[in-house]
């Protein structure tokens, strides 16, 4: 029996502070301060975070087993599912509820959230690959229409990040070159940032992402970075004054693996993130970002009713933000966790093999 991958607690808290920094980036506006601080506004850059983990700890998990032949794509892609899909079907439906009763109610909303036309490829999780005609539903969830590109395509990535197993340092080069060079090439013929993509090009977004996770993991397999705990402060560090100062995105995202692989290395000695609380936060980051938008469409609208204004006073705007914990603790562990084990108990019977894999 393969033993199970090392449990990288510290990661799993920095997916709760990449969540939160989308919370912020969605909710500042509605605070009644007359500014955006640029480290808010830079808060979409959240997503980069969560693609780069994403593809650091999909190759801590499955990698080994690609490489040794005990890889199966089916039934990876059945563990996806039951990872992501109840979650984002139940907030899908959530907002085609939320929004018709706001519109019952005489609350204003965007005519787009319940465009029905983009219904079927919010379904099928296709809705960031340039196949749903406008933002609709629940919009964050078309990062999740991303990683589901990125879990269809994780063989591709896989032979890569396994040819270069023994050459982390090619790899971390060539996936960061590739990085900057189509951040580069997408904003001088789009006229945007590939940061700065959701619904049509989403797909591509996550590509240069996924691919710096997998190299940095690669670096972290090799020996990881000497002094972590100091690496992982300059790392902060670097990206709070980036973000601050408004540097190019390219190179805040290359900041984000050195944090990842900074604090892959302090795991069984990661202090407070490595706390219950904190664990527990990052376990329930997916259904922070999840929530975020539904309970924006209805608290916010309905904190603004009563106040009579759409800027919201601190103490209001607290409230309504800070009941995104208990709501997205609720989401998942009603929702997220119970569905994710009970579709994995059925996974079908021709999806299984002998050399069973970890869930992740």
């Amino acid at each position: 029996m393969t033993p199970p991958p090392l449990d990288l607690k510290p990661l799993t808290s920095l997916r709760f502070l990449a969540a939160l920094w989308v919370v912020m980036f969605h909710y500042w506006p509605r605070l009644d301060v007359g500014f955006t601080p640029n480290l808010v506004s830079k808060g979409y850059l959240g997503v980069e975070l969560f693609f780069v983990l994403s593809g650091f700890i999909l190759c801590h998990v499955y990698l080994n087993a690609f490489g040794e032949g005990r890889f199966r794509w089916k039934s990876f892609i059945w563990a996806r599912i039951a990872r992501v899909y109840p979650l984002h079907l139940a907030t899908l439906i959530g907002v085609g509820l939320l929004g018709a009763g706001a519109l019952m109610a005489g609350f204003n909303i965007d005519a787009n959230i319940l465009d029905w036309a983009s219904l079927p490829a919010n379904l099928l999780m296709v809705h960031a690959w340039g196949l749903a005609p406008q933002a609709a539903w629940n919009h964050p969830s078309w990062s999740i229409s991303a990683e589901w590109f990125a879990y269809l395509t994780f063989p591709v990535f896989a032979f890569a990040a396994w040819r270069l197993r023994e050459r982390p340092g090619l790899a971390l080069s060539l996936s960061a070159a590739a990085l900057m060079a189509l951040y580069a090439v997408f904003e001088a013929l789009a006229g945007f940032s590939l940061t700065q993509a959701t619904i049509f090009w989403g797909a591509l977004r996550i590509v240069p992402c996924f691919a710096l996770g997998c190299a940095t993991w690669l670096a972290w397999r090799a020996g990881g970075l000497s002094r972590p705990l100091l690496s992982a402060l300059a790392c902060l560090v670097a990206i709070l004054i980036s973000a601050s100062a408004q540097v190019w995105d390219g190179f805040i995202v290359l900041a984000f693996a050195g944090l990842i692989l900074s604090l892959a290395g302090l795991t069984n000695r990661g202090g407070w993130l490595e706390s219950r609380p904190a664990v527990w936060l990052g376990e329930a980051s997916y259904a922070l970002y999840m929530v975020c938008v539904p309970w924006k469409l209805l608290a916010v609208n309905a904190a603004g009713r009563l106040t009579g204004s759409e800027q919201l006073p601190l103490a209001v705007w607290l409230a309504v933000v800070l009941m995104l914990i208990p709501i997205s603790g609720l989401a998942h562990h009603l929702i997220e966790r119970p569905a994710r084990e009970w579709l994995r108990r059925r996974e079908p019977s021709s999806l299984r093999h002998k050399a069973q894999l970890p869930a992740a």
